[in-house]
């Protein structure tokens, strides 16, 4: 019995090492994750707060307001007012000063973070701060969650769920053996999308009213249009899926390399926190990924009402992107595994 388990035991070990790719795959992915991961999250003095300042001048110094000199806090200059006021409300600025007439600032009383700010702010001024509401209803943190949380459910159910899928029935012969028929790339490609979406949205939609019964969250625009966006977004990030698995016959590097496109989706798309604030180049880089347009999209509808107009650009760019990777997979779709 020993000597057979360890038979298997080393053939699995040679076959996993004479995998050069993968092999090289495993070891560079974690070291990309932690220096990327340090790179942005990085520093001496990581902020916990943030705080947009409105003020006169180019400028901004801890000179213009004791409060300014708070540690671990974040201050930058939102160049709107409006929309860094629904910002607070929508917790993704923690709090707003305006220092350019009679002080005053804008807090949401919903926000754990703006809760300490207020007391640390009334601290260092307690006297000719005018508190101002938060214009319109005040957005619970559970509020602006949800998409996050319903987003990045189906990210890893339309990622894995298909590009892993694949490269099992490329590995298996599988697709080896329907290549014998007359079944064309795109027809398969096609069937696979389909199946996945139709499966990722019943689900979706299922949690969502499930939710919507307990937690009774905001819902201010059109939940059919809500759906189309989650719609787009799925069949995006499926087609992404497809086209990593379009040519690999690897489980472990097709997971690696689909690892390294969910984490810094995970991150950086605004699921668990806003990177209003950060570096503009961070922000841009975001922009980048299907989930931070359909997170956008989807918050605008659920906590600003907002129409077809005015998400038409993330509902484009959704559309380009699952059409790009589908022909992208299409092209590149291999049945053989050797």
């Amino acid at each position: 019995m020993i000597r057979r388990l360890l038979a298997v035991l080393h053939a699995r070990n040679l076959e996993f090492l004479r995998d050069r790719v993968t092999l090289g795959w495993n070891v560079l992915l974690p070291i990309a994750l932690v220096i990327a991961l340090a790179l942005i999250f990085g520093g001496a003095e990581r902020p916990l707060f943030k705080v947009g300042v409105l003020h006169r001048g180019t400028t901004l110094t801890a000179s213009m307001h004791p409060f300014l000199a708070t540690r671990y806090v974040e201050f930058f200059t939102p160049n709107d007012e409006a929309d860094a006021i629904r910002k607070v409300g929508r917790h993704q600025i923690d709090l707003l000063l305006d220092l350019r007439t009679t002080p005053r600032y804008w807090v949401n009383g919903d926000s754990p973070k703006g809760y300490i700010l207020e007391k640390l702010l009334l601290q260092s001024d307690p006297t000719g701060l005018k508190r101002e509401p938060v214009t319109g209803q005040a957005v619970r943190y559970v509020d602006w969650l949800l998409p996050g949380v319903l987003g990045m459910n189906m990210m890893f159910s339309c990622l894995f769920g298909v590009g892993w899928v694949v490269v099992r029935y490329r590995k298996s012969g599988y697709l080896k053996r329907l290549r014998a028929t007359p079944l064309r790339a795109i027809e398969f490609i096609s069937a696979q999308v389909l199946s996945r979406l139709i499966l990722i949205m019943v689900v979706t939609v299922f949690i969502f009213a499930s939710l919507r019964l307990f937690l009774h969250f905001r819902m201010e625009g059109s939940p059919l249009l809500l759906f189309v966006v989650a719609l787009l977004g799925a069949i995006s990030l499926i087609a992404i899926g497809l086209f990593v698995a379009a040519r690999f016959s690897s489980e472990e590097l097709a997971s690696g390399i689909l690892n390294f496109i969910t984490w810094p989706m995970m991150l950086l798309s605004g699921v668990w926190f806003s990177l209003e604030g950060s570096a503009t180049w961070l922000q841009w880089l975001a922009r980048i990924f299907p989930l931070t347009q359909m997170l956008d999209a989807g918050r605008a509808i659920m906590l600003d009402g907002a129409g077809f107009t005015q998400i038409a650009p993330q509902l484009l760019y959704l559309a380009l992107t699952a059409v790009l990777f589908l022909s992208l997979g299409a092209l590149f779709f291999r049945w053989r595994a050797d």
